[in-house]
C-alpha cells in the first residue's frame, strides 16, 4: 500500500506540502448542576457578575427578573431551572455571573454559579446527540451535540442558543413586547449605516 504521504501534493523543495490544520470552535463553559454546558464564543456578548436582578411578575420561575447590563435591560434566566437540574423558585445567588447572549431577536442573560472559562475545541469533536438523549427529554432540542475532549474523559454539552426558548417563551420574557414595539423600523439608509459588529 503506498505512502499517504505520496498522495499530498510536492512543495517547491519536493517535500510533501504539510496537511492543513484542522478547524475548531472556541465555547464558553460553565456548570450546570453536575455537567458542563458550552455555548459558541461568537453568541455571547460577554460575561459579567450578576448585576442587580429586579422579579417581574407573571414570568417563569427559570426567568429570575430583569436586570441593567450597560444600559440594556434584558432578562435573566436560570438554566438549572430550566433543565430542571435544581428546584424550582429558587432566589438569585449573592455572587453569581451572567452570560448575555445574542440571538437575533433577543439577548438574554444566563445565571450561571461558577466562573465560566473559555475552551477550544477541534469541529470534529462535537458529536451528534446520541439517540437515547434525545428520547429522554426535553433538552434535546436546545442541544448542538456532545463535545468530548481530547485526552480527557470529560464532555461538554452544547447548547444551540438559537433553540433555547420556544416562540412563547421569547414573547412572555420581561420587556419583549415592549422592546419590539419601540424598535423603530429598518430603512436602507440606516441598513447601510448601521456598524458591522457589537461594540
Amino acid at each position: 500500500m503506498a505512502d499517504s504521504a505520496a498522495n499530498r501534493p510536492a512543495t517547491a523543495s519536493g517535500r510533501a506540502a504539510p496537511a492543513a490544520p484542522e478547524a475548531v470552535v472556541q465555547l464558553i463553559v460553565f456548570r450546570l448542576g453536575d455537567e458542563d454546558y458550552g455555548i459558541r464564543i461568537e453568541q455571547v456578548k460577554e460575561v459579567t457578575i450578576t448585576p442587580e436582578v429586579v422579579r417581574m411578575p407573571k414570568t417563569p420561575p427559570f426567568v429570575k427578573g430583569i436586570t441593567n447590563l450597560r444600559g440594556d435591560i434584558i432578562a435573566v434566566v436560570d438554566l438549572e431551572e430550566r433543565f430542571e437540574l435544581r428546584p424550582a423558585g429558587r432566589p438569585v445567588p449573592d455572587f453569581s455571573y451572567t452570560l448575555a447572549v445574542e440571538a437575533p431577536d433577543y439577548t438574554l442573560g444566563l445565571l450561571v454559579r461558577e466562573v465560566p472559562r473559555p475552551v477550544t475545541i477541534p469541529v470534529s469533536a462535537i458529536e451528534p446527540t446520541p439517540d437515547f438523549v434525545q428520547d429522554s427529554g426535553q433538552r434535546e432540542k436546545y442541544l448542538e451535540g456532545i463535545a468530548r475532549l481530547p485526552g480527557d474523559q470529560s464532555v461538554i454539552i452544547v447548547l444551540d442558543m438559537l433553540k433555547l426558548l420556544t416562540p412563547s417563551e421569547i414573547m412572555r420574557l420581561p420587556g419583549q413586547a415592549t422592546t419590539k414595539a419601540a424598535r423603530p423600523p429598518a430603512t436602507a439608509a440606516a441598513s447601510a449605516d448601521a456598524p458591522s459588529g457589537v461594540q
